[in-house]
This record gives structure tokens, C-alpha cells and sequence, in this order.
């Protein structure tokens, strides 16, 4: 048997009135703060689903000039240098300005590493670009966490269009000396904004397409790179 003992009708405590009153203005003090609260929200909601496509945030604390690259994982922000890498960031903007990133992919992720792209179509054909620049990796700025670099061949002078995001601090790209194998990889900026969208990419499933190792499975869309300021 059960050691709940039940309640009856006649044993059932009387109600307080006064009591009673209190409880349920209190009740409905409650229920209207709850309303209060879910209008809100759903009324931010409404706001943030209106917000336009275009949309994009600019930023007062520095001059430099400021690319949006708008992916489908988010949109990263990423300050140029222009005083230290003027070739490589003038370079940069003219192929931004130019729309020529634009539905282009990440065609290479590696965790830990970095995440390149600003080369290749979702179906990895590669994109013709203008001829390549002089390399400025000796201008002094690391391949650090969340800086964005150019890629390029074996051969120095090759930068073209693509570029890659460091996602951990690699040193050993850095330039060490004017040889082929020491000259290093050009910095020219670095993410402000928009990092936790870097590192998820960076841990996307790959696979190799072709000839090419570290595609990611899903495409990792380019949407559009705009210069924000």
C-alpha cells in the first residue's frame, strides 16, 4: 500500500482569500512579464529576418581598409595593410572591385593549418586572374593566427588571386631569407571580425577532387567580397 496518504474533500485546507488574491496578482504580473518577453524576442527575430542581404558592418577604430568576405558558413571581416604590403593589398582590392571572387570556393582546408580559396569554381576549374605580383613577405608581418596571406607556387613572384587564412600561428611560413625556399608567403591583413566563422570552416569534412587533396565535401561558397571601407 501506499504510504501517500489521500486527500478527501473534507480535509482539504481552507482558502485563504486574501491569500488567494495575492497569489493570482502575482500570477498575473508573471504571465504578463512572460508576454512581454516572447514579443520581444519574436519581435527582434523580425527585425533580424528583415535585415537585408546586403548588409554590412563597418569599423571605426582603424583606417586601413576593410574587406567583407561573405560566405554560406558567415561573413569574415578581414583589415588590409596597405603600408606594408601596398602591392599585395592593391592587388587584392582590384580583384575584389573587379567582383572576381564571387561565387568562388575555400578549395583547400586543413585544420590546424589554414583555409585557402579565391581560386576555383564549386566545380574546381580554376579561374583565369591577372599576372602575378612581387612577393612581400619580407615586410616583416608573421603568418599568425587569423592573418590572410597570398598563396602562390614554388616559384616567388607567383601570387595571383588566391589567398589563404591562417588558422594557427605558422612561423615556418615566414620569410627568412631572399632564397627560394626561405623567401616565405606575403601577409597583408588580418580577420577582425568574424573569427569563430574562420574556425569552423577550417573543420570541415574533405576529400580529394582529382589531383586536388583537402576539398571540402560540402562547398564552402565564396558568396561575395566587398570592400566595406
Amino acid at each position: 500500500m501506499s504510504s501517500r496518504r489521500k486527500i478527501d474533500e473534507k480535509e482539504q485546507p481552507k482558502l485563504d482569500l486574501k491569500k488567494a488574491m495575492g497569489r493570482e496578482t502575482r500570477n498575473r504580473i508573471i504571465m504578463a512579464v512572460i508576454a512581454i518577453m516572447m514579443i520581444t524576442s519574436v519581435t527582434v527575430a523580425v527585425v533580424l529576418s528583415n535585415a537585408p542581404e546586403d548588409q554590412w558592418l563597418t569599423f571605426d577604430d582603424t583606417t586601413n581598409p576593410v574587406a567583407g568576405i561573405r560566405t554560406n558558413y558567415g561573413t569574415i571581416y578581414v583589415e588590409l595593410y596597405p603600408d606594408d604590403a601596398p602591392i599585395t593589398v592593391a592587388n587584392f582590392m582590384r580583384y575584389v572591385n573587379d567582383s572576381f571572387y564571387n561565387n568562388l570556393i575555400f578549395h583547400r582546408v586543413i585544420d590546424g593549418f589554414m583555409i585557402q580559396g579565391g581560386g576555383f569554381t564549386e566545380n574546381m576549374v580554376e579561374k583565369e586572374t591577372y599576372d602575378p605580383i612581387k612577393n612581400e613577405a619580407g615586410n616583416g608581418l608573421g603568418n599568425d593566427i587569423y592573418t590572410i596571406a597570398m598563396a602562390r607556387t614554388n616559384v616567388v613572384d607567383s601570387a595571383t588571386s588566391q589567398f589563404f587564412i591562417n588558422v594557427d600561428s605558422n612561423s615556418f611560413l615566414n620569410h627568412k631569407d631572399n632564397t627560394t625556399n626561405g623567401y616565405g608567403y606575403a601577409v597583408f591583413g588580418k580577420v577582425i571580425y568574424g573569427q569563430d566563422i574562420v574556425m569552423a570552416i577550417s573543420k570541415v569534412a574533405t576529400h580529394s577532387v582529382g589531383s586536388y587533396d583537402d576539398v571540402p565535401i560540402n562547398p564552402v561558397i565564396i558568396e561575395n567580397v566587398k570592400m566595406v571601407q
